[in-house]
Parts: C-alpha cells; structure tokens; sequence
C-alpha cells in the first residue's frame, strides 16, 4: 500500500512532540475519520518559523505527511509556509494511495490553523499590551 520513503519517514519522523514556548498551535481532523494532527510552531518577531512540531493520531499517511510538513516549514517566513501544498507533501512522499491523499490536504490544513492561531494569539497581545503564556490543553497526553 505505501512505497518505501513513506515506510522510512513513518519509521523515523522528525519533529515528533509538544514544543514549549509555540506560540501558533494548529489542530485540524476527527476522531471520526481516525486522523487528527496538531503543529505547534514558534515563530519569530520578525516571522520567521524557527522551529515546528507536531503530534498526528492516525494512519502512517497522516504521520508521515505532517512530519513532511513541518521539515517543509522550518526556518521559512510565515508567508512562505503558507503556501506548502498537499501536492508538494505527496511528490516529497513519493506518491501516497488515492485514499489517503486526505491526510496531505490535513497537513496543509494544520500549517494554516497554526499560522492563524498565531495571528490571533499576536492581535490579542498587541491588544493586552502584554505576552500571554500559551497553554497547550493536550499536553498531558
């Protein structure tokens, strides 16, 4: 079903956890489909991604494709990072089944969420005039 760069990221992916002091933290997917991701990301002032993490729950598409994903995005502009695209996750991978293309389109989708969390967490900070500690409600997992 995967060929074997996918078998060798799913083995080894990078960027596997929580990562303190994210301050952009996206999550996107169901329970219902079986795949959920999450990247949290710590972003510069000058907005560059200095790091990125992720954790996935679901098949070794999802995990692969968000371990892609965040290598993708490490040290780029925000701007840069928003323009990663599924199509680009699946050449990288190789090629991914017809039937787990949704989980590449899931890792785009969670680069945007976190970008957008950090866009709202940024607006509420300039707003309080002060930085504000971002809890993670997962992290005991």
């Amino acid at each position: 079903m995967y060929n074997s760069k996918v078998l060798e990221i799913f083995k080894n992916p990078k960027n596997v956890g929580s990562l303190k002091g994210a301050n952009g933290i996206g999550k996107v997917g169901n329970a219902a489909c079986g795949d959920i991701m999450k990247i949290y990301l710590k972003i510069s002032d000058d907005g560059i991604i200095e790091d990125a993490k992720f954790k996935t729950f679901g098949c070794a598409a999802a995990i692969t494709s968000t371990s892609v994903a965040t290598e993708l995005i490490k040290g780029k502009s925000i701007e840069d990072a928003l323009k990663v695209k599924n199509s680009e996750i699946i050449q990288i991978l190789g090629g991914l089944p017809a039937q787990k293309i949704h989980c590449s389109v899931l890792a785009e989708e969670a680069i945007k969420a976190a970008v957008e969390d950090y866009y709202k967490r940024k607006a509420k900070v300039e707003k309080k005039g002060k930085k504000e500690e971002i809890v993670d409600e997962d992290e005991e997992d």
